[in-house]
């Protein structure tokens, strides 16, 4: 513990707070003695044989924090953050001693992973890490995962910290490929999984949603496709989320149907220097029109499409949101075309850390 901040000091007190044994040998020139840390607003020449009064040993102590440098920072406390919305280094200066804690606290968020195409499932969130561990010498790689792209219907990619853990990117939301078939283009899983989609070449046919990975995420939810009333207004599932799993593509009655919700985010971990929630999942797109949209989950999700002649909204960027599906619309007579739009983009991943660094 540190030394007392007022009275009569001794060398002896002193030399007990370096680490010496009471009423062993000790000078005021002794290195351990010199290599105190002194208490705030007060100074310690560690030159030896240069003049040192015993007051500048009020409030000092053998004990250290842990001390690093990287990415943006706050405080809060006695506590420090590091955030990282780019890939970059944690680098750490000293590791703490003597009674402090040295554990640091982390969250490690992936990208999210795209919407798909074309009454396309939202894109599941990307993988959602809370822990811990202990602060050592060195440098430690940050890496960032970026958001899927819509335009290729990609699940988002990983982020890490170097031997600590790496967070799996969230799955893209299923969706039709670029030439219209139904094939090849089903959601995958991640962090959070994609939402399923109008991906099937029958009609009222469910496509599920993929899975998460355990501890990061939740799987997506279920489309549909449905063309003869009353099951008009194919759809996709929601992308999950951290906080809970996508919704499933739904009926409405009548002839409307309504695309799946995004599984919601969370603000757990020490590390949430803001207590923002993140890790949201994408909403579903639709087909022609509803009367209800794919609502994005909380957390950076985007929204599905908000008409069949609508590309879904990307994820919030720094949050690893998924992207919202894309929608699809035939326009009937004299041409029947079928437009199809794309998903929107995942949002990029982020990494936070907090640890003990005063008090």
């Amino acid at each position: 513990m540190a030394l007392q901040t007022s009275g009569a000091i001794s060398l002896d007190d002193i030399h007990v707070e370096a680490g010496g044994s009471t009423g062993s040998t000790c000078s005021l020139n002794d290195t351990d003695i010199r290599g105190l840390t002194a208490a705030d607003g007060k100074t310690i020449n560690s030159t030896q044989g240069t003049t040192i009064d015993f007051d500048d040993f009020y409030g000092a102590t053998s004990q250290t924090h842990v001390a690093a440098s990287g990415g943006s920072t706050t405080t809060s406390g006695n506590y420090k953050f590091h955030y990282f919305t780019s890939s970059g280094t944690l680098s750490f200066s000293s590791i703490g001693s003597g009674g402090p804690s040295n554990t640091v606290d982390y969250i490690i968020i992936a990208g999210g992973g795209a919407g798909g195409r074309s009454a396309g499932g939202g894109g599941g969130a990307g993988g959602y890490k809370t822990g811990t561990f202990s602060a050592s010498a060195g440098d430690k790689a940050i890496t960032i995962g970026g958001g899927g792209a819509g335009s290729s219907q990609a699940s988002g990619s990983d982020s890490s910290i170097a031997g600590v853990h790496t967070s799996t990117g969230g799955g893209r939301g299923g969706g039709v490929n670029a030439g219209g078939s139904y094939n090849g283009m089903g959601p995958e899983s991640g962090g959070s999984g994609g939402g399923g989609s109008d991906n099937s070449s029958g009609n009222d046919n469910f496509t599920s949603g993929a899975s998460g990975t355990s501890g990061e995420g939740n799987a997506g939810g279920d489309g549909r496709r449905g063309y003869y009333a009353p099951y008009f207004g194919s759809g996709g599932g929601g992308g999950g989320g951290k906080g809970s799993a996508g919704g499933d593509h739904r009926l409405l009655g009548g002839s409307y149907s309504a695309p799946g919700v995004g599984g919601d985010g969370s603000n757990t971990g020490n590390a949430n220097y803001n207590s923002a929630t993140r890790g949201g999942g994408g909403g579903g797109g639709i087909k022609q029109s509803s009367p209800s949209t794919g609502t994005a989950g909380s957390g950076g999700g985007g929204a599905g499409s908000s008409s069949g002649q609508a590309a879904g909204s990307s994820g919030t960027a720094n949050t690893g949101g998924g992207g919202g599906g894309g929608g699809t619309y035939g326009t009937g007579a004299p041409n029947y075309q079928t437009l199809r739009y794309d998903g929107g983009n995942g949002g990029s991943g982020i990494v936070m850390v907090r640890y003990q660094y005063q008090g």
